[in-house]
């Protein structure tokens, strides 16, 4: 008997994968809804700048061209706002880190990554073969800084998210100083809602060759749809990425998008303080524990009230949020909420109160 064509895929491939939140339309439509709530997917719930709207409309013009592979005028303007050179692009903060695992992990390998936290790097570090190590955070949800050395010291490559997903907790320059002290591999951070926080990790880059911060436009920027990813890595790193790197992964027009939002720190900043604004009153008004965090959701624990009943309860009330039970460590009373417009969160405001 010949075997299935299913046979030839990897078992990696087989089930599992990413989990995405439920879609907004999906639940409009069960509910009837015009509208709900978007606070699943740590999104900026404002449209984008004027400044990278305009960029992107020009590029469009030229679509009918591949895309500048170097992306030049892109990695002069993060140059100038971050002041540090190298750095790279990707699709995403996926594509980063996808790339990143791709030119350091062979069969084998053993990462390490502080859990509970993004499940893309298991996934990346599976699909190469690698042999994973979950490093538990302490009980408030912090680094546990002395474990994670432990893990690290053995690894070719670590992953640390700060400000964490889901978590929100952020881990002090400080001690991401005395890890890299202590271990020869590469330490990836995940620096993804660093804006939300008030942690400065780059000066670190001066005096560690290795270390890699990933960065994103999909939050503080707003431009998630178009799949924008950036890393500051070592000069002795950056042909290494470009030669795994995906050809042309990064479009002309995310690549003019993120230069125009870039030019406009004004729309950055606003947003950030909108964040900051809702996140203390989401602290203050939520009737369940509030894990203090820097990004831009906050993480509850809705018990004794399961996570799956508390989104459903709530899309029933038009209020789309994350249930964290698919977070290895984090139980199953944990929900995500991101912050929304001020109509949203006081949307889901009233809506908790009725859990």
């Amino acid at each position: 008997m010949r075997s299935s064509p299913r046979s030839a895929v990897r078992d990696c491939y087989l089930g599992g994968g990413y989990v995405f939140a439920a879609k907004a339309r999906d639940i409009a439509a069960e509910y009837g809804f015009e509208e709900v709530a978007q606070l699943a997917s740590n999104e900026n719930p404002f449209p984008p700048s004027e400044k990278a709207l305009a960029m992107a409309s020009e590029a469009l013009l030229s679509v009918n061209r591949y895309p500048d592979s170097s992306h030049d005028a892109l990695r002069a303007m993060l140059e100038s706002v971050h002041g540090w050179s190298p750095t790279v692009t990707g699709s995403g903060m996926d594509g980063i880190i996808e790339t990143v695992v791709r030119t350091l992990v062979s069969p084998g390998d053993l990462v390490a990554i502080s859990s509970p936290t993004f499940s893309f790097y298991d996934l990346a570090v599976v699909a190469q073969g690698g042999a994973i190590r979950h490093v538990p955070r302490n009980p408030d949800y912090t680094l546990d800084t002395d474990a994670f050395i432990d893990a690290a010291k053995e690894a070719k490559l670590s992953f640390i998210c700060s400000p964490n997903n889901p978590t929100g907790t952020v881990t002090e320059p400080a001690d991401i100083a005395a890890i890299l002290d202590e271990i020869e591999g590469i330490l990836f951070l995940d620096n993804a809602y660093v804006e939300f926080s008030d942690a400065e990790y780059i000066p670190l880059l001066s005096e560690y060759e290795n270390l890699i911060i990933g960065r994103t436009m999909s939050k503080v920027h707003g431009l998630a749809g178009l799949r924008i990813g950036y890393a500051f890595v070592p000069a002795w790193y950056a042909p290494c990425y470009h030669a795994a790197a995906t050809p042309f992964a990064l479009n002309m027009v995310s690549a003019a998008a993120a230069v125009g939002a870039l030019s406009d720190p004004g729309y950055a900043g606003r947003f950030i303080a909108h964040v900051r604004r809702w996140r203390a009153i989401f602290e203050e008004r939520i009737p369940y524990p509030v894990v203090p965090g820097g990004a831009n959701f906050v993480l509850i624990d809705t018990n004794p009230v399961s996570s799956q009943d508390a989104v459903r309860s709530l899309a029933r009330r038009g209020v789309l949020v994350r249930s964290c039970d698919s977070f290895p460590g984090l139980g199953e009373t944990f929900i995500r909420v991101s912050i929304g417009t001020d109509r949203e969160c006081e949307r889901f405001l009233e809506a908790i109160r009725s859990l």
